[in-house]
C-alpha cells in the first residue's frame, strides 16, 4: 500500500497492508486509527488481555507484531478513543469473524488454489452476450431443516445449486451480500465485516472453492457490495478511534433511511476503505461482478433529488469504477438506481459514472403495474409497456424482478398478477416471455421460476414443496425452456443496446392490449406476439412470398399448464401475403422469421 495514495483516496489495495497477517514468526497487526488514545490486541493466545500496539508511521496508523498469535485464533483490538471512552472493535480489514452473535475477527491466511484460468481469461461484461442472473440469498434457498442456523455451507450450496443453475438455463447467479454482518433480517446488507466473509456458511477457503466450481460449470458470480453504509454496532466502524472516523459527524446526513450510519465519501481515507473492499472481492475471491446497492443514496443527499447532488460520492463513484476498470476490464459494475440521473452507465472519460450496466427500475414499476390492472382497464394503461423504449437506449439497462419486490406486503410477482388463483399463471408466463424478449441483461429472484406465491423470508427456505402441484412444477419447466431460449438465440442478447436489434411491429393495438416486435441479430430474426387481454385474438400479419415463421415457444402450450398442442402453429408462409396468428387470452408467442 502506498501511504500517500492511501490519504489522497486513491488506494486500491489497503488490504494488503492493514489488518492481521501471518507471518513466518506469528502475526503482524496493524490498524488505522488517528484520533486513538491507545490501542492493544486482545486475543484467544493472550486469554484476551492487551498487548500494546504503537503508532508507525505519521503516527495514524498502529502496528504490533505477535510470536504467540496463530491462524485461525480470535482477536480484537481494544481501543480508547478521543472521547476517552474504551471499546473492543473487530478488525475494519478483518478477512474473517466468528459466527454471530460473536463479534470476534478471526486471523487468517487460507492457501486456497483456484483453477478457473480458462475462465478468467475469455470472461467478459456481457454487453454483447447473453446474461441471464439467478437472484438469491444464501441463508433462504435451501435449508437442511427448519432448525435455527441450520443453512446449507458453501460446498453444500455449489453441490446443490450449480446443477439446478444449469437445468434452469442461467449463467450468472448473484448472491445478496456475503459481508459479515450481524442480523440475519438486514440480508447483508447493514454490515460490520467489508471484508469478512459471512461465517454463517463456512470460511473463506469455502467460498473460494465455491466460485471455482461456478467458474467450472460456466456460471458467472456476482455479489451485491454496499458502498452507502454500514451498522451501527459499536464494535465495528461507528465512532471507531473515538470520532466520526468513516461516517458523518451530523446525523441529518450522518443517519441513512434504514437507521445505520452513512460513510462520508468525502473523506479520502473512507474512500481508498471502500474502493480497496471492492478489489479485495473481486481479485481474492476472482467475483465476476459488482452490484453496488443504493447508488441513489450516493447520487444525491440521502437518497432525495431535493436535497442536490452529492458532489463527493459522485466524484468516489467515477475514482472507484475507473480504478476496477483497469484493474478488471472484463468483471460487470452494476447500479442499483432508481433516479433520473444521467449517463450512469458512460464510461468516466466520457464524463459518465463508469458503470456497465444500470437497473431499469422504470420497466419493471411500469410492467409490473400493467399486469396487476384489470383487463378491461389495460387499454387505458397499454402504453406502459411501451414507454421503456423511448428511453431505454441512454444507458444500458438491466431488466431486475428482484428480491425487492417479493416482501413487505408487495407480493410475489406470480401473486402480482389480475385475478383468481388460475388467471395468476398464463399471465406470469407471459410477463416472463415479455422480460426475457425485451432489450436488457436479466435478472431474477429466487422462487420466481416456479411462480412461488409466498413472499421471501430470510427465516425459511422457498416453497419447494411447490414442485408436488403440477401447475407450479410445469412452471418451473416453462422457466427454464424460456431460459435456454434465451441463452440459445442471439437475437434476443447481441445488440441489446443498439437501435438496429428492435424494431416495433405493431404498438398501437391499445383496445385489442396486442404487442408485437421484433429481435434482430445478423444470424437471426425474432417475432415476439403479446396478447394481454382476457380474450381470444386473431392478428393479421402481412408477409411477402418467402417469409416463414417457426414457433419456438408459446406459453399456452399444455406442457407448461396452457391448451395448445405444440404442433398446431408451426406455420409455413411461402406463396402467402398475410398470416392469422392466433393467441389464446393472457398469452404470447415467439417466432423465428425466416
Amino acid at each position: 500500500m502506498d501511504f500517500q495514495e492511501f490519504y489522497r483516496g486513491e488506494s486500491f489495495d489497503a488490504y494488503a497492508y492493514l489488518g492481521a497477517a501471518a507471518t513466518p514468526d506469528g502475526v503482524v497487526f496493524r490498524t488505522f486509527a488517528p484520533a486513538a488514545e491507545s490501542i492493544e490486541v486482545i486475543g484467544e493466545w493472550n486469554n484476551w488481555k492487551g498487548q500494546a500496539m504503537s503508532r508507525i508511521y505519521d503516527g495514524n496508523f498502529w502496528e504490533v507484531r505477535l510470536s504467540a498469535a496463530r491462524i485461525g485464533m480470535m482477536y480484537k483490538y481494544r481501543i480508547t478513543g478521543a472521547d476517552g471512552r474504551t471499546l473492543d472493535h473487530c478488525d475494519p480489514y478483518g478477512r474473517m469473524m466468528e459466527k454471530r452473535p460473536g463479534t470476534a475477527s478471526i486471523i487468517w491466511n487460507d492457501t486456497f488454489e483456484f483453477s478457473d484460468s480458462d475462465w478468467i481469461r475469455t470472461r467478459r461484461d456481457g454487453v454483447d452476450a447473453p446474461v441471464n442472473i439467478y437472484e438469491m440469498h444464501f441463508g433462504s434457498w435451501k435449508r437442511k431443516s427448519d432448525a435455527p442456523d441450520d443453512w446449507y455451507n458453501y460446498a453444500e450450496m455449489a453441490e446443490a445449486l450449480i446443477p439446478y443453475l444449469k437445468a434452469q438455463g442461467y449463467n450468472y447467479v448473484e448472491v445478496l451480500p456475503l459481508m459479515e454482518h450481524p442480523v440475519d433480517a438486514s440480508w447483508g446488507y447493514q454490515n460490520t465485516g467489508f471484508y469478512a466473509p459471512t461465517s454463517r456458511y463456512g470460511t473463506p477457503e469455502a467460498l473460494k472453492a465455491f466460485v471455482d466450481a461456478c467458474h467450472r460449470e460456466n456460471i458467472g458470480v456476482i455479489m451485491d457490495f454496499v458502498p452507502v453504509h454500514f451498522a451501527v454496532d459499536d464494535y465495528a466502524l461507528w465512532r471507531y478511534d473515538g470520532t466520526a472516523l468513516y461516517e458523518y459527524p451530523h446525523e441529518d446526513v450522518g443517519v441513512s433511511e434504514w437507521g445505520s450510519c452513512n460513510f462520508m465519501h468525502s473523506r479520502p481515507e473512507v474512500r481508498s476503505f471502500l474502493q480497496s473492499c471492492a478489489d479485495y472481492w473481486l481479485s481474492v475471491f476472482h467475483l465476476d461482478g459488482l452490484r453496488f446497492d443504493a447508488v441513489s443514496n450516493l447520487i444525491y443527499w440521502q437518497g432525495d433529488e431535493n436535497r442536490g447532488v452529492n458532489v463527493d460520492a459522485i466524484a468516489f463513484m467515477k475514482r472507484m469504477n475507473a480504478g476496477l476498470k483497469v484493474r478488471h476490464p472484463e468483471v460487470m459494475l452494476i447500479a442499483e438506481d432508481s433516479t433520473n440521473y444521467p449517463q450512469v452507465t458512460d464510461k468516466v472519460e466520457n464524463g459518465g459514472l463508469g458503470f456497465d450496466y444500470k437497473w431499469d427500475m422504470g420497466w419493471m414499476h411500469d410492467t409490473l403495474s400493467l399486469f396487476q390492472t384489470a383487463p378491461e382497464d389495460r387499454p387505458r394503461d397499454y402504453h406502459k409497456l411501451t414507454f421503456s423504449m423511448a428511453y431505454f437506449y441512454r444507458e444500458h439497462y438491466l431488466l431486475p424482478l428482484s428480491h425487492d419486490e417479493g416482501v413487505h406486503g408487495k407480493a410475489t410477482i406470480a401473486q402480482k398478477m389480475y385475478g383468481d388463483y388460475e388467471e395468476k399463471f398464463p399471465q406470469a408466463r407471459t410477463l416472463y416471455l415479455y422480460m426475457m424478449s425485451h432489450p436488457g441483461k436479466k435478472l431474477n429472484f429466487m422462487g420466481g421460476e416456479w411462480a412461488q406465491l409466498r413472499e421471501w423470508d430470510e427465516k425459511r427456505e422457498q416453497d419447494w414443496l411447490l414442485m408436488d402441484f403440477p401447475v407450479h412444477d410445469a412452471f418451473r419447466h416453462y422457466m427454464a425452456d424460456l431460459s435456454k431460449l434465451y441463452l440459445a438465440h442471439s437475437a434476443l442478447w447481441m445488440a441489446d443496446y443498439e437501435k438496429s436489434g428492435f424494431r416495433w411491429v405493431d404498438c398501437h393495438q391499445e383496445s385489442r392490449c396486442l404487442y408485437l416486435f421484433e429481435r434482430f441479430s445478423e444470424e437471426e430474426t425474432l417475432l415476439i406476439v403479446l396478447n394481454l387481454s382476457n380474450r381470444q385474438a386473431r392478428y393479421p400479419l402481412p408477409v411477402n412470398k418467402k417469409t416463414r415463421l417457426k414457433l419456438l415457444l408459446s406459453t399456452d402450450w399444455a406442457c407448461y399448464g396452457g391448451a395448445e398442442d405444440p404442433g398446431d402453429d408451426n406455420l409455413s408462409l411461402i406463396g402467402e401475403e398475410q398470416v392469422i396468428l392466433k393467441l389464446p387470452p393472457f398469452s404470447a408467442k415467439l417466432y423465428q422469421r425466416f
